[in-house]
């Protein structure tokens, strides 16, 4: 059974460690506020110029001044700091985050990410995309293993080369979708391997569902 978008996040919030400054995506990516461990410090950043939010509010709780990135209401906590978008990308550029957790498009086999446009419809930016994946140490994806189309088909979106517009090139580690865990040597040649699956989910359905290449190197 594949997971849901949060069994997603909440297997993309084992990737946490204590200490951590991270930046979470839009999407699937803001739910893993929600699943940091208990006791564990970890200070979550956005590109609008606050570090240190809390998991999203209850319904009835929100408070329209406190947004993320993506416009998503969230909260704050005792050690919230608020600060300009220049010195939040000055963060991300400076190599001070330690992980950027993002949604995606496409992922080629050695890291190249497209998580920004789809040819022919109208967009307003690639926000700090290409920022994050360029300054940021570490770079996990989370998405749904296909895309679905208008025609009922599906079509893979792990592939041995994105035909999308490019965010950045080799620099996607480890992609969480929902049929299972890959990492990816994106400096070196060892390609991409499945780690992890989901819960009955097989490795021949994983590759039915799979353009790229990649190993197997399971329990």
């Amino acid at each position: 059974m594949a997971w849901t978008r949060e069994q997603m996040a909440e297997r993309a919030a084992k990737e946490l460690r204590d200490g951590f400054y991270v930046n979470l995506g839009i999407g699937i990516p803001t739910l893993v506020s929600n699943y940091i461990p208990d006791g564990m410090s970890v200070q979550l950043q956005s590109e609008n110029g606050m570090l240190g939010m809390g998991p999203f509010p209850y319904e009835g709780e929100e408070d329209p001044d406190l947004i993320n990135a993506g416009k998503q209401t969230i909260t704050e906590l005792p050690t919230t700091s608020y600060f300009s978008s220049s010195d939040s990308f000055g963060m991300v550029r400076g190599g001070h985050i330690n992980l950027s957790i993002l949604g995606a498009m496409q992922v080629a086999q050695n890291g190249d990410l497209a998580n920004w446009m789809i040819p022919g419809k109208m967009v307003k930016g690639m926000g700090g995309a290409m920022d994050l994946v360029a300054g940021v140490k570490r770079v996990v994806v989370v998405m749904e293993h296909v895309a679905r189309n208008k025609d009922g088909s599906e079509s893979p979106k792990l592939l041995t080369a994105c035909d999308l517009p490019l965010t950045g090139t080799h620099v996607v580690d480890m992609v969480i979708t929902d049929l299972g865990v890959f990492t990816i040597d994106k400096k070196g040649d060892g390609g991409m391997t499945l780690i992890e699956l989901a819960d009955s989910v097989t490795e021949d359905e994983v590759r039915a569902k799979t353009q790229a290449a990649f190993t197997a190197r399971l329990g």
